[in-house]
């Protein structure tokens, strides 16, 4: 009874790399469609702040909108009103939001 179970547990291997091959293409999946768009997106927001100048108007990532009045290598000092300045973090401008700022509104016509 006992070697039958132990022949019943034995498994080809065809069976083996069947299941390889699934965890292969499930991890490909989940690169090609979680991790690779992610990186991406980073690399784009990476060369935002590093492009930001003078004068670009942004939003940050808590909403604020602002002009830049001034920029180092770490911060930015946003003019949010005349004589107002507030200082931010470079990692703190957000690509999305000033994007949205800055591309025109898109209106259905119907």
């Amino acid at each position: 009874m006992i070697y039958e179970s132990l022949l019943l547990q034995t498994a080809s291997p065809f069976q083996n790399a069947g299941s390889i091959l699934m965890m292969v293409g499930m991890f490909a999946v989940m690169y090609f469609f979680m991790i690779r768009p992610q990186q991406k997106k980073q690399k784009e927001q990476r060369k935002f702040t590093e492009d930001l100048k003078k004068g670009d108007e942004v939003v940050t990532l808590g909403g604020m909108h602002g002009k830049i009045a001034e920029i180092d290598d770490k911060t930015v000092t946003l003019e949010v009103a005349p004589r107002m300045k507030i200082l931010f973090d470079r990692t703190a401008i957000s690509l999305e939001n000033t994007q949205a700022l800055t591309e025109p509104e898109k209106t259905d016509k119907k």
